[in-house]
């Protein structure tokens, strides 16, 4: 959550912040301020709501500068106003930051510090991280400015409780941005005589494409040509020079209206990455190198635990369902932001697998750390090759979405449940699966990218369902068996992005309480693919339709009797039932976006969401 972006070189960096900015609108878009290197003193300017209303001011302003530290902001301490916005100022005035992350013991710091005669003007916890620094910096012994700010933040940082990525610049020293992080991610932008600090390399990505990822208890100072990393303890750093691996037209949105809705079209390219490489008909099975396990060491899991949160724990549901079914072997799923806080049982043959788009999810990391604590084995799931989730886990698997800016994730659920049918494919021919079953089962998976191309072909049809429940309170989201989970994403992603209250349930569910809520106002969404439990669903449906609830099914092509129950249908190719989910999914994605078009909703930049959440 919130964005930082530094520069510091040969150009004007106003345009250039506020460009990075713009590409990290989707971490927070409360408020947005910069501050700028302007001879012997600092320009700060800062609005709350928009970029453009900051875009605004700059250009009222016309700064000339050619350093500068900016941030865009999702609320946590304090409400979103001018005097909130980052960066803040310490009491001299002479230093800002801009920090993404939170000071759990930052009432304590700012008792301290208002005892000491300082004044305060936001509400904030950055701005007592500020003053903290200044203190730090004014008591400082070296000579040199710069050694002095490094030496100040090395201080102030080891009495802060909580996370932080932050970005300093001070008055003396009007040639170097000093950064630092810890469970927050940033990022060194490399260039010719010039350089970059960001919390996300989209922001950057349009000026360099070589990068530094900073790790926890990172110090590094920025100039205009070069960059120096040292430990928060002293010493210096580990560095290694990073290539992005997608280019600046991918993280835009082209000719359409949304994000979301180009992420929704990307999936059958985004499946095929996800497959890439990974299938092989010699051997009909599966390639997982990254796993960095062998064979037999793979043969003694017999217990293996999903961890992810919001989009990525219901793919692990879906996954538990792969695993078990396919692999037969024993899955639970945790809720990543309750692992670390439960005392669940483990032995040397459980194998656990954390998942995250981002790579970064605070939650998802703790889960992580947890478990590497207790000596599992621990494996992730993760978009970004270089997040901390990647580089802090024995292993794992890229989905390779490429990036995902949309706040409602869409493709990267899709890779994530495809990565987990390859995991439990794999796991499942070591066990019991035969060689024609895993022939059959690689034809499958090639197929399903076509498949969802021609879902997306019914857009328009899809269109129509929502405008026709658009003005619905609510929704109820119903699916079976594997798509139980399906049901959960598809009622999470009409929440984020179209403020309906939906939730999902097991159709069967129905019975034990949730059918009290059905009336003629709240249309309920089916999940009916013809596979085991097509008739029971069927049934669920006509007891719905008995007390005159609205029905829209997702049912498989070929079976037109559904009509007959249901007020609207949404067909989905034929495939095998453990692959639906992958199917299932993508009427429900558009149907959650046209639903939040036709409200009137801001479907990239949904109300109180951040895209990555890195603070507790």
């Amino acid at each position: 959550m919130c964005g930082i972006v530094g520069y510091i070189g040969k150009r004007q960096a106003s345009p250039i912040l506020l460009d990075g900015l713009r590409r990290l609108e989707y971490r927070g878009y409360d408020s947005a301020g910069m501050a700028l290197q302007n001879g012997a003193s600092l320009q700060v300017l800062r609005r709350a709501g928009r970029i453009d209303n900051l875009r605004q001011l700059v250009a009222e302003t016309a700064p000339q500068s050619m350093a500068g530290i900016s941030h865009t902001r999702w609320a946590t301490h304090g409400a979103p106003t001018d005097e909130n916005a980052h960066p803040h100022r310490d009491q001299s005035g002479n230093l800002a930051i801009v920090h993404n992350g939170v000071i759990e013991n930052y009432q304590t710091l700012r008792d301290t510090l208002l005892a000491d005669g300082h004044i305060f003007g936001s509400e904030t916890d950055t701005e007592v991280l500020a003053h903290l620094i200044g203190v730090y910096y004014d008591a400082g012994t070296q000579e040199d400015p710069v050694a002095r700010l490094v030496a100040a933040v090395q201080a102030a940082l080891p009495r802060v409780k909580g996370t932080y990525g932050i970005a300093a610049i001070h008055t003396d020293a009007p040639d170097v941005i000093v950064g630092a992080r810890l469970g927050s991610p940033l990022v060194v932008g490399l260039g010719q005589d010039e350089h970059f600090l960001a919390s996300d390399v989209s922001a950057i990505v349009a000026h360099t494409k070589d990068v530094v990822y900073l790790n926890d208890y990172d110090v590094v100072t920025i100039k205009k040509d070069g960059f120096d990393v040292q430990a928060l303890a002293g010493g210096s750093a580990q560095v290694r020079v990073s290539r992005v691996d997608f280019t600046e037209d991918e993280a835009e949105m082209g000719d359409f209206p949304h994000y979301m809705l180009k992420e929704i079209y990307e999936q059958p390219q985004s499946l095929r990455n996800a497959l890439r490489g990974r299938l092989s008909r010699d051997e009909a099975t599966v390639v997982l190198g990254g796993l960095q396990m062998s064979p037999m060491e793979l043969r003694q899991i017999d217990r293996i635990i999903l961890s992810g949160c919001g989009t990525a724990y219901h793919a692990g549901m879906v996954g538990e369902y792969l695993l078990e079914t396919v692999a037969r072997i024993p899955t639970e799923v945790e809720i990543a932001s309750e692992f670390r806080y439960r005392n669940v049982p483990t032995d040397k043959n459980t194998l656990q697998f954390v998942i995250s788009q981002s790579g970064e999810t605070i939650d998802t990391l703790a889960a992580l750390r947890e478990a590497k604590r207790k000596g599992m084995k621990v494996l992730g799931i993760v978009n970004n090759v270089a997040s901390t989730i990647a580089r802090e886990t024995d292993g794992g698997i890229y989905i390779h979405a490429g990036p995902e800016i949309g706040v409602a994730a869409t493709k990267s659920f899709t890779s994530q449940v495809a990565v987990l049918t390859l995991l439990s494919f794999l796991f499942g021919r070591i066990h019991h699966l035969s060689s024609t079953d895993g022939l059959e089962l690689i034809d499958e998976l090639e197929a399903i990218p076509d498949k969802i191309a021609s879902i997306l072909e019914q857009a328009d049809h899809i269109k129509t369902i929502a405008n026709k429940y658009a003005d619905a309170d609510g929704m109820l989201f119903m699916g079976r068996q594997i798509n139980y989970p399906v049901a959960m994403e598809g009622a999470l992603k009409m929440k984020e992005i179209s403020y309906i209250y939906a939730s999902g349930h097991p159709s069967a569910e129905l019975k034990h309480g949730i059918i009290a809520l059905v009336k003629p106002e709240l249309p309920s969404i089916f999940l009916a693919p013809h596979d085991a439990v097509f008739e029971k669903n069927i049934s669920n449906i006509e007891e719905v339709k008995a007390r005159k609830g609205p029905v829209v099914a997702v049912a498989t092509e070929g079976h037109p009797h559904i009509e007959k129950v249901a007020d609207d249908v949404i067909y989905i190719p034929r495939s095998p039932s453990i692959l639906s989910p992958l199917l299932t999914v993508i009427p429900l994605q558009l149907l959650a976006y046209y639903v939040a078009v036709a409200r009137g909703c801001d479907v990239d930049k949904p109300r109180n969401l951040a895209k990555s959440v890195t603070v507790e």
